[in-house]
């Protein structure tokens, strides 16, 4: 049972860095893809990064392209979003997914309960 449990977030000044993580605590190994989505207030949600289940392969939305990096540690059964030079815009509740097919990026088929990031101007 997928079982996504997402921590790190917080409240930021615009221009810092902020690292979020995820952990598929349900099952001991995973074999699915995993991402980020995010909704801000008042807007739709949006597909923030994706990683193969290999690491070998990574997407990103245009708005966090070179800005933000994920990462994943399969050893640990978890994947981590970098995100620096943070923005106002940035402020959302993220949300950890996970896709064991090719929906990571766009409809993935579990998520968890998501964790508030605030970016202050």
């Amino acid at each position: 049972q997928v079982r996504l449990v997402e921590s790190g977030g917080g409240v930021v000044q615009a221009g810092g860095s902020l690292k979020l993580s995820c952990a598929d605590s349900g099952r001991t190994r995973s074999t699915f893809h995993g991402g980020w989505f995010r909704q801000a207030p008042g807007k739709e949600r949006e597909f923030v990064a994706a990683i193969s289940w290999s690491g070998e392969n990574t997407f990103y939305g245009d708005s966090v392209k070179g800005r933000f990096t994920i990462s994943r540690d399969n050893s640990k059964n978890t994947w981590s979003l970098q995100m620096n030079n943070l923005k106002p815009e940035d402020t959302a509740v993220y949300y950890c997914t996970s896709d064991p097919d090719g929906k990571i990026t766009s409809a993935p088929r579990y998520w968890g309960k998501g964790t508030l990031v605030t970016v202050s101007s």
